[in-house]
């Protein structure tokens, strides 16, 4: 039989619980909610821009939602768009996983060497601030006009986002956990993977999350200046013909990748950081 005490006890345990589940069911509803209204934004979107380019005659400009997609089903039918769509994700997967990794190992590196990081610290910020996309003969010249160029292009870009968010984020180290652990007798190493590593989790994701648009910058751009095959080749082709359904069911395109990859990489988040919801 349950004592008084008992029942006393167990009640908060049962209110809480009853709010973590309430809290659910309302994040639930929250979700499903924000889903219809940009669905909702969408068609409106897309809507007026049908009247807009046809009460207005500028097609020519602004193309209209209908021609793009009947320019993308042709591509599709025809197999031009797969075609071309595998070069550029692979340059663009390629450069964001090599950039990313170079960025994130540099970025602890130097962040865990204080002397080192402020002895590299003017000539990393030198060669950051130039211009990346002016790097681009540079590397036709060494790589080609092959897969490499752009790839390599692609990771430069991505290396120097993922680096300083990640340097940042080793920088910003809570102090006070580290010396709790130091005087715990802890090793360097468990210092950095039970307080390093998660502190500057969040700095990394919101790097790799800077870096996806601009690693298809690098794709594509890579394959503007000299490809025949890619979404960058299917932007010149189009613009060069006057294809303005072309040029925008292009950009569509990458907006699709775009978005596709940063859902992938905030359920990559969700789980990696599941520890941080798990203490709450």
């Amino acid at each position: 039989m349950m004592t008084p005490v008992e029942g006393k006890d167990m009640a908060p345990a049962v209110t809480a619980a009853g709010d973590r589940l309430e809290d659910r069911d309302s994040s639930s509803r929250s979700t499903v909610t924000v889903g219809l209204l940009r669905l909702a934004v969408l068609v409106v979107a897309l809507l007026a821009w049908q009247f807009v380019a046809g009460a207005f005659d500028i097609e020519f400009f602004i193309s209209k939602p209908t021609e793009i997609w009947a320019q993308l089903s042709d591509w599709i039918t025809t197999g031009y768009l797969l075609d071309n769509l595998g070069v550029t994700l692979q340059a663009t997967l390629y450069g964001f996983l090599l950039g990313a990794a170079a960025g994130i190992v540099a970025g602890f590196v130097l962040g865990l060497i204080p002397l080192l990081g402020r002895l590299l610290d003017p000539f990393i910020t030198a060669v950051y601030s130039l211009p990346k996309l002016a790097l681009a003969p540079l590397f036709v010249l060494w790589f080609g006009i092959d897969l490499e160029m752009k790839v390599v292009l692609t990771a430069v870009i991505v290396f120097f986002l993922v680096f300083w968010n990640t340097y940042t984020g080793v920088r910003e180290t809570d102090e006070e956990l580290v010396d709790v652990l130091r005087v715990m007798g802890a090793r360097r190493r468990d210092m950095i993977r039970k307080v390093v590593l998660p502190g500057s989790l969040t700095y990394i994701y919101v790097g790799l999350k800077l870096a996806i648009p601009y690693a298809l910058v690098g794709a594509v751009v890579g394959e503007l200046i000299a490809s025949n095959k890619g979404l960058g080749y299917i932007l010149m082709s189009a613009a060069g013909a006057f294809n303005t359904a072309g040029i925008m069911a292009a950009l569509v395109v990458l907006m699709v990748i775009a978005t596709l990859m940063n859902t992938l990489l905030n359920l990559t988040e969700v789980y990696v950081m599941r520890w941080k919801r798990a203490g709450r």
